[in-house]
């Protein structure tokens, strides 16, 4: 949790969470610190499962988030979002 506080921002953008192995769940937010701390501190059983290791974010404006995120997602192919967008807290 301290990597979070000090490394993401409170800011607008997309965030993936992943393990040694690959990503496992990409979001987009206003506050990628903030969604992060969630995921992180509150997992759903799925993280908890998965174990991210490690995250990554992209600040990106409001219009752009979900745009930027559906490439990523496409790109990455991270395990939890096929398609959605969202992973259910």
């Amino acid at each position: 949790m301290v990597s979070v506080d000090k490394n993401a921002p409170p800011a607008s953008g997309v965030y993936g969470l992943a393990n040694a192995n690959r990503w496992i769940f990409l979001g987009e937010t206003a506050n990628i610190q903030a969604d992060l701390f969630q995921h992180l501190s509150h997992p759903s059983a799925f993280l908890k499962e998965h174990a991210p290791s490690g995250f990554t974010f992209e600040l990106s404006s409001e219009e752009s988030r979900m745009l930027r995120l559906r490439q990523l997602v496409l790109e990455l192919e991270p395990i939890s979002n096929a398609g959605k967008g969202t992973l259910s807290r």
